[in-house]
């Protein structure tokens, strides 16, 4: 039985993705909220312009980029560790892409449509049941009225369940490709493998297919990952006992004044004491 690695590496994610065309043709038409005559025939990869700025996430953002015969242009991205900063970075990169459509002297009218799929392996929207996410520019009032330009949408692969895509199939069986494939699987479902381009992606990431290397760069990104997951949680957990003393401080001098006001009001100390809880030689002293 073959071995497999985790496709949301980046060494597997950008051989699967950013290698082979004809799959990821495949993905994108899956994926992507894509009308039936607007579904993508060809595409030809083009070079990462915009990597993360920050060292402590260069492990966990995996990208391939492309464009089709219409001058669509669509950015594909994998974040293994969720960040705050992670959707505005993604219009950011979205809008930067749009933009640099338009050359001196073009026209408005010639700008493309900038496809941005984000799929992240780690749950961000916790008071939202779906996994799937599209934003694009709609009137407020009319949804119906929309300017075409930038599509954003985010996959919450955590979330994911098969049996709420059932309408779609292919979009199903990819992401299962993404969060059912990765080192321990022993046994791949006959559905997976009865896809032409699921096998296929299941071959490109089976382990006999990477050299000594590629196995070592492999690890290391899942390290990267790791410690880049240990700051970020050491980082928020700092935050959240910084936001928890100030609020202790802060009930502790709102007791302090109401303590002040009631002995200004000649109440008795041990009254006082009562029911602030404040200690008599602390009571004296206000």
């Amino acid at each position: 039985m073959p071995k497999y690695l985790d496709p949301k590496a980046d060494l597997t994610f950008k051989k699967v993705f950013g290698e082979y065309p004809e799959l990821t043709i495949s993905f994108l038409n899956a994926l992507l909220p894509l009308k039936d005559d607007e579904k993508i025939t060809s595409v030809s990869y083009l070079t990462p312009e915009m990597m993360p700025d920050n060292p402590l996430r260069k492990y966990s953002i995996v990208d391939v980029r492309c464009t089709d015969a219409q001058g669509r242009m669509f950015l594909v991205e994998m974040q293994t560790v969720w960040s705050e900063e992670f959707k505005q970075r993604v219009l950011f990169n979205a809008s930067k892409a749009y933009v640099g459509q338009l050359k001196k002297g073009k026209k408005y009218e010639l700008l493309q449509p900038v496809y941005s799929l984000n799929l992240v392996n780690e749950v961000f929207e916790k008071d939202i049941d779906d996994a799937y996410h599209y934003y694009r520019l709609v009137h407020e009032k009319h949804s119906d009225r929309v300017i075409d330009g930038l599509h954003l949408v985010f996959v919450e692969l955590p979330k994911f369940k098969p049996q709420n895509f059932s309408d779609k199939k292919m979009l199903a069986l990819w992401l299962r490709f993404l969060t059912e494939i990765d080192e321990q699987v022993t046994e791949v479902d006959p559905e997976l493998l009865a896809d032409k381009d699921i096998n296929q992606a299941l071959e490109l990431v089976e382990i006999s297919a990477f050299d000594e290397g590629q196995l070592e760069a492999y690890e290391r990104f899942w390290d990267g990952v790791r410690v880049e997951k240990a700051l970020r949680d050491g980082s928020e957990k700092r935050v959240l006992q910084a936001e928890e003393k100030g609020r202790a401080e802060g009930k502790a001098e709102g007791i302090k004044a109401t303590a002040k006001r009631m002995k200004a009001e000649g109440l008795p100390l041990d009254v006082i004491s009562k029911y602030t809880q404040l200690p008599l030689s602390e009571i004296e002293k206000l």
